[in-house]
């Protein structure tokens, strides 16, 4: 294999790796904000329900109370950075949406 290919290769798999933490970062804010990650997910990108990779890194999650609190700007900004607008603008919605029972209870 020549030097170019492995290095496209190693931008790749860090690429993934990198993904597959923003994905964990998302589920995770879902599950400490009682929402199901897949459900959100499937809102913002109802055509990638098979998609397996997504699937088993929106599974790969603690309960709130293990998980560490992930602020909500912080979760807009890393799904940004990967480009997941459509993903962010659902969980605006969802912000907002929480954001306004908060406000109810009070």
């Amino acid at each position: 294999m020549n030097r170019a290919n492995e290095i496209s290769e190693k931008v790749i798999s860090n690429y993934q790796k990198d993904e597959g933490m923003m994905i964990i970062i998302y589920a995770q804010w879902c599950v400490n904000n009682g929402l199901d990650p897949k459900a959100v997910y499937l809102k913002a990108y109802p055509e990638q329900g098979n998609n397996e990779y997504v699937m088993h890194m929106l599974e790969q999650t603690v309960t709130k109370e293990e998980a560490e609190d992930i602020a909500n700007e912080t979760l807009l900004q890393v799904l940004s950075l990967f480009g997941n607008e459509d993903l962010a603008f659902t969980v605006s919605k969802e912000i907002d949406a929480l954001e306004a029972k908060k406000n109810d209870r009070t």
